[in-house]
């Protein structure tokens, strides 16, 4: 007979060892925990959307093997357990005490605080149809708004940063916490999924509430969409499955920072339109003051200029359009790359930059929208080359004894 392992869980073994104490259950109330490291899996959204931002993700794609819909469940159902699991600290399976097999979990994260861990699941176009083939019966189901992206003006796209049938995307305050999360859904999904691609990302440790920095130096996500997130939420304008949850649009987007670095201060600000140290619009002084994007200089020119990075982007300039942004930068050794400008810069240059995230209620209304003009127009785009890119359906949240898009395969 197998019995449990008294360390089966992180929380079990920090509360053998005089760690975090907690044992109550997690709320249905999203922030609502009793516990400070805990973030509630179970609820009407997906957690890592509108949560307090992480510090650490790691995000996955993969594709489907599975032949069968039944097989695809099953997956989906296993996710869903382990995801519950982990979201309190434990292991993603019982680890048990049978040595002769394989363990529930890789168990590189024993000992550690769930860390606010979030994991939110995605559906690509892949799960619907894929090269013409509707093979798990669900191309029907399939939402207008989960469209094929477009090619956007300066794409450079690279097949292994975009894409994917299914998307995984763990956060945490703690870099192993979020690696072990995908590592245990990776394992878990072996003969009916395999990895497409993977990206880690960061943010550094400010406090509470205040903006981050991205790796140019300038305060990133200062106008994002404010609770209770209209922007954000599919309601009945989506198919009843989608009901509650958002679409994820991802790009993978490498800054030449060697370039950047020896761009003078005052052309940075008004490239980006805002102030480097305060964030203030320019024209402004705080960093949450209103854009004026009609104020012109002594000379009749706009204070922020008609190609800077803020003004294209800004919810005035595209009819009212919002997306919720969770970027993360991200740095991954070197490359031999050219810049795209003069001084048209050859050699080993950093593999850095950001990885951008953002959710919405519509990607034809919100990212897609925006972006159209602002791959043509951005001065930014001088510094930057878009190399990866994916949408995602995600759906809405998991109540206790359901698994993640129960609702698509219900109706299907």
């Amino acid at each position: 007979m197998t019995t449990r392992c008294p360390f089966a869980s992180r929380r079990g073994l920090l509360a053998a060892t005089g760690g975090l104490l907690a044992t109550a259950a997690v709320p249905l109330v999203a922030h609502a925990s009793q516990e400070p490291d805990i973030e509630p899996f179970w609820g009407d959204h997906q957690g890592g959307i509108v949560t307090p931002q992480q510090r650490h993700t790691y995000f996955a794609a993969l594709d489907l093997t599975a032949k069968r819909a039944d097989d695809v469940v099953t997956l989906l159902r296993s996710w869903t357990v382990a995801a519950a699991r982990m979201a309190t600290g434990d292991t993603a399976q019982p680890l048990g005490a049978d040595r002769s097999n394989p363990a529930g979990d890789s168990g590189d994260a024993l000992g550690l605080p769930p860390s606010r861990l979030t994991i939110t699941f995605g559906f690509g176009v892949g799960l619907f149809s894929k090269d013409g083939v509707d093979r798990y019966g669900l191309a029907s189901r399939r939402p207008d708004a989960l469209v094929d992206m477009p090619a956007f003006n300066g794409d450079q796209l690279v097949e292994g940063h975009s894409g994917g049938d299914l998307s995984i995307q763990a956060c945490a305050d703690d870099a192993q916490v979020a690696f072990h999360a995908v590592r245990q859904f990776v394992r878990l999904a072996y003969g009916a999924a395999q990895l497409r691609w993977v990206q880690s990302g960061f943010l550094p440790a400010y406090p509470a509430g205040e903006t981050p920095r991205n790796l140019m130096g300038f305060k990133d996500g200062t106008i994002n969409p404010k609770p209770p997130f209209p922007a954000v939420w599919v309601t009945d304008d989506g198919p009843a499955w989608m009901r509650d949850g958002s679409y994820l649009v991802t790009r993978r987007i490498r800054i030449s920072l060697e370039h950047w670095d020896r761009t003078e201060l005052d052309f940075q600000e008004e490239v980006i339109g805002r102030r480097k140290y305060s964030g203030a619009p320019l024209g402004g002084r705080n960093e949450f003051d209103t854009l004026d994007l009609d104020a012109m200089d002594q000379d009749g020119n706009p204070v922020i200029a008609e190609n800077a990075h803020v003004r294209l982007a800004a919810p005035e300039a595209n009819g009212g359009a919002e997306i919720l942004r969770r970027a993360y930068s991200y740095n991954d050794g070197v490359n031999f790359t050219a810049e795209r400008w003069p001084p048209w810069h050859q050699g080993l240059m950093y593999d850095a930059g950001l990885f951008f995230v953002a959710y919405q209620r519509d990607p034809r209304s919100g990212f897609i929208r925006i972006f159209e003009k602002m791959a043509k127009l951005d001065a930014l785009n001088q510094y930057t080359t878009h190399v990866g890119s994916a949408l995602f359906a995600c759906p809405g949240g998991v109540q206790k004894g359901e698994f993640i898009g129960q609702r698509l395969f219900e109706i299907a």
